[in-house]
């Protein structure tokens, strides 16, 4: 039985099943899940006031400030590529939309429209470059995966073992920069965990937010990184599939030629009834006379 057929079909389901997982990992906001328990926040927000109170001072401003309705840190959120979104509770009078899943969101900001960045540190334009690398990388991925997809066509169509070649290199690509994407993703987490010291980020968060809030990689993520495995996966199916096409053309070829090399007539001697035994001489004669 041919093994290109069979090759070829399951190349082109983990093919599909690579471009679906990563389709969806790219478009949803469950990349990162931020759980903030808001009933031990304020439980402990409570007793820090008292005993300001007991000591006749005042709580400082900056953990009065996760108290406010508006501050989108003292809320459990998920985390995507371009949104951060409320799934439980929302701030109040936080400038938020509703997104297609109906989940209350707002944009991260790339500043792609123009903005003024001169007044960031190195560390945040780096973190900004990083961001936006990220997302090119992953657009190529698809780029990468719509020329497959025409490449893997015509060569099914035709089964040609350069096209289905070509589809292979062209899944490895994808495979490689969507694994580029995901990279940058976690050098994107570093930075906004480690270096990044403005207020928004988790290294200028009161201590009392950093404990109270909890970390966890969520399902959009988990999937990405299913979805470069079964993209590495199809581009190794597909080199499996061109190799089988072009073995399985040579042996086409080879039997094709049987039927067309010349056969040639083999020289052989053939008596006849009325041949007479030889050999004979000048002056001889083939027979003796008869006698009358």
């Amino acid at each position: 039985m041919p093994c290109s057929p069979v090759t070829l079909s399951i190349a082109t389901i983990a093919a599909v099943i690579s471009v679906a997982l990563l389709s969806i990992a790219f478009s949803t906001d469950n990349w990162v899940r931020i759980s903030v328990d808001r009933n031990a926040l304020q439980l402990n927000l409570t007793q820090m006031r008292n005993r300001a109170t007991q000591r006749g001072e005042t709580l400082d401003p900056e953990l009065e400030k996760l108290e406010a309705d508006n501050n989108i840190l003292a809320f459990t959120r998920t985390k995507g590529l371009f949104r951060i979104c409320f799934p439980e509770q929302r701030p109040k009078g936080a400038d938020l939309y509703r997104s297609p899943v109906e989940t209350y969101c707002k944009n991260i900001d790339y500043y792609l429209s123009g903005e003024s960045t001169g007044h960031f540190s190195e560390n945040t334009m780096s973190w900004l470059h990083m961001g936006r690398s990220m997302i090119a990388m992953f657009i190529i991925a698809f780029f990468f995966n719509f020329i497959a997809f025409w490449t893997g066509v015509a060569g099914c169509w035709r089964r040609s073992p350069g096209n289905i070649t070509a589809t292979a290199l062209l899944m490895l690509l994808s495979c490689l920069f969507s694994a580029g994407g995901m990279g940058l993703w976690h050098g994107v987490e570093f930075f906004e965990r480690e270096k990044l010291t403005d207020p928004e980020f988790y290294k200028q968060w009161p201590e009392m937010l950093q404990h109270a809030s909890h970390y966890d990689y969520d399902w959009s993520y988990m999937i990405a990184w299913i979805g470069v495995g079964w993209a590495l996966m199809a581009s190794i199916l597909f080199s499996g599939a061109a190799i089988c096409l072009r073995n399985e053309r040579e042996k086409e070829e080879a039997l094709n030629m049987q039927y067309l090399m010349p056969v040639y007539p083999q020289k052989q001697q053939y008596a006849y009834g009325y041949a007479y035994p030889g050999p004979y001489y000048p002056g001889t004669q083939p027979y003796p006379p008869y006698n009358y």
